[in-house]
């Protein structure tokens, strides 16, 4: 079978590309302190777009967004979620912004856009070539359903609910030694 020439061409033209990009990568480092080119951001889209199969965009929560349930999201997301994407989820946390890519802001519409059963499927699985890990195996998916209805609550998070987010964060050994295990304050200012 011959393949068109135009087919080649635009391997070739691939082929170039890449190679092009990864000699500048490497004259410029690894460093994951860069921020992502769009070429980068739009291939790592991609392939988390690809990763999510598509029978997940059709799952339904089987939980509503009561606030009974929404506060256990929260509860959840304070205990362990918000070390890396913040209580607000803007991923402005100490760890946050030191991933390559950086945590995403869980508010902003590449989140939010995204169904339940998606974004149900990237917190049981994580997202490969990023620092999120998949939770499915030390995760109910009764509290994963939650999370995600908690996340989805975000962009509407009142200071109350912040402010009782703090109390249910992890707390460091330091805090633990500067504050005899009981008060661990000073350690949040990075989530506002």
């Amino acid at each position: 079978m011959k393949i068109p020439k135009t087919v080649l061409w635009l391997l070739l033209v691939v082929i170039v590309a890449g190679v092009a990009y990864g000699a500048i990568a490497i004259r410029r480092g690894f460093s994951t302190k860069d921020e992502p080119s769009s070429l980068e951001t739009a291939l790592a889209r991609g392939a988390r777009n690809l990763a999510i199969p598509s029978s997940a965009k059709n799952e339904r929560n089987p939980y509503v967004a009561t606030a009974e349930n929404i506060t256990a999201g929260r509860e959840h997301f304070a205990d362990h979620c918000a070390t890396c994407h913040a209580n607000d989820g803007s991923g402005r946390t100490e760890m946050g912004p030191n991933f390559y890519p950086k945590t995403p802001d869980l508010r902003l519409a590449q989140t939010q856009s995204l169904a339940d059963g998606e974004i149900f499927y990237i917190i049981s699985n994580g997202v490969r070539l990023t620092g999120m890990p998949g939770w499915g195996t030390s995760h109910g998916a009764d509290d994963t359903w939650k999370l995600v209805l908690f996340i989805r609550h975000l962009p509407q998070l009142s200071a109350e609910e912040k402010k009782d987010m703090e109390r249910l964060n992890p707390k460091s050994a330091a805090d633990d030694e500067d504050h005899g295990g009981d008060h661990h304050e000073e350690g949040e200012h990075h989530h506002h």
